[in-house]
């Protein structure tokens, strides 16, 4: 069993409320009654270890409070989209070194390197490393600097500039984008319930450490989602390995793995950072300086975005259908809230342009139903159903499971 060399796929944040739900979707929280007993076999040339049941696994997994590690990640992510390594360029301000979530979203397609050092929760580095260019995040007690070799600019902050600490998290306890298969495993264990198998599939070699393979499944028809496979140290329950494939077979969607790692404690100089000589270096106040205000814009653009979730009896957020992993979400979309129910003929609050329209329909697939009309855009993992009343329809489900979602909320 080949360690790290699977290919892998994700999406693209160019629809936001596609890439919104794009991680993968109803995979998490751990239920010991639904999880599977069933015990590790080792196979042909793979590492002969101690049986373990799958419960036994995941809680050596919430067990393991290893505080050093340092080493390579791989990242491979395709959901068959473009390529989004230029968005940077898009997005102005929001992907410069001081938006560590816009620069992150960089792994959201295709091959990536990261090297990642970490001495307990105060001390951490991350080099993503694409071609000759590399963004560099050191995080050293209350001192964070951020260096993005393409401009040339640096990014010194007395405080947490990220917004994450050790657990991925932001001040305001949200979750950042995962880049770990420790973060990832996390999402993928915290909704582990009736609807879910989870067992124990064999062994593996990876970055040179025995490893575990717990095996996470949909026991519902209609997920894109086939599998989680997370390889799990078999030492010290950290977790080494992650890969998500779609249920339609072939290449993983999303495949993180170390190729190096040491559990050792790393040299101090580490997460020490002198600037590049001739680099632009911004020096930034921890409490109003420019990632504080990135925060403020983007507090101020989320209360404006929730303003439009408003509806459905005053209640504030997206109206959720069906559970576990075929759930869906139905949010509002350019038109204003969703309505109740779709009107005679499917007719839309604008009508686009004839090229915009005939753009968009090369784009996707036209369905209809009891919901009225509108267009389905499909990647390998998450698909997205645009009404032309103006709802949108996104989850980690097929393109049935869709309509039938959106026809039961148009009931």
């Amino acid at each position: 069993m080949a360690p790290n060399d699977s290919d892998a796929q994700t999406p693209r944040p160019a629809r936001r409320t596609v890439a919104r739900y794009a991680v993968p979707v109803a995979v998490a929280g751990v239920a010991a009654a639904t999880i599977g007993l069933v015990p590790a076999l080792a196979a042909s040339g793979d590492p002969d270890l101690p049986k373990i049941t799958a419960q036994q696994l995941v809680e050596r997994i919430a067990a393991s409070d290893v505080q050093h590690v340092s080493g390579t990640v791989k990242v491979t992510t395709d959901l068959g989209l473009p390529s989004i390594a230029g968005l940077g360029d898009l997005m102005g301000d929001r992907a410069s070194a001081e938006s560590a979530e816009a620069q992150l979203m960089r792994l959201a397609s295709g091959t990536h390197t990261l090297k990642v050092a970490a001495d307990g929760p105060d001390r951490q580095r991350l080099t993503v490393q694409d071609g000759d260019d590399e963004y560099t995040l050191v995080r050293n007690g209350a001192e964070t600097w951020a260096y993005d070799s393409a401009s040339g600019e640096v990014h010194h902050e007395k405080g947490d500039a990220t917004g994450r600490d050790a657990d991925g998290r932001d001040a305001e306890g949200a979750d950042g984008p995962p880049v770990t298969p420790k973060e990832l495993a996390a999402q993928a264990l915290a909704a582990v319930d009736k609807t879910t198998s989870v067992t124990v599939e064999g062994t593996a070699r990876v970055a040179g450490r025995d490893a575990y393979q717990l095996v996470v499944r949909p026991e519902q028809s209609g997920s894109t989602i086939g599998s989680v496979k997370v390889a799990v140290d078999a030492e010290n329950g950290v977790p080494l390995k992650f890969t998500l494939t779609p249920s339609s077979g072939g290449a993983a969607a999303v495949d993180v793995g170390f190729t190096k790692v040491d559990f050792g404690k790393p040299d101090a100089s580490v997460f020490t950072f002198t600037p590049p000589k001739g680099a632009k270096v911004t020096e930034a106040d921890g409490a109003r300086g420019p990632a504080a205000e990135l925060k403020e814009k983007d507090r101020k653009a989320l209360e404006e975005g929730l303003k439009d979730l408003e509806g459905r009896g005053g209640e504030l957020g997206p109206n959720v259908i069906g559970e576990g992993w075929t759930t869906v979400v139905e949010l509002a979309g350019p038109g204003g809230d969703a309505p109740a129910k779709a009107p005679e003929g499917g007719a839309g609050p604008e009508e686009l342009p004839a090229e915009a329209q005939q753009f968009l329909d090369g784009l996707g697939d036209r369905v209809t139903g009891e919901f009225g009309s509108g267009m389905v855009f499909k990647t390998r993992l998450v698909n997205a159903l645009m009404t032309d009343d103006g709802r949108v329809y996104a989850g980690a489900v097929t393109e049935k499971a869709l309509v039938a979602a959106a026809n039961d909320a148009a009931k």
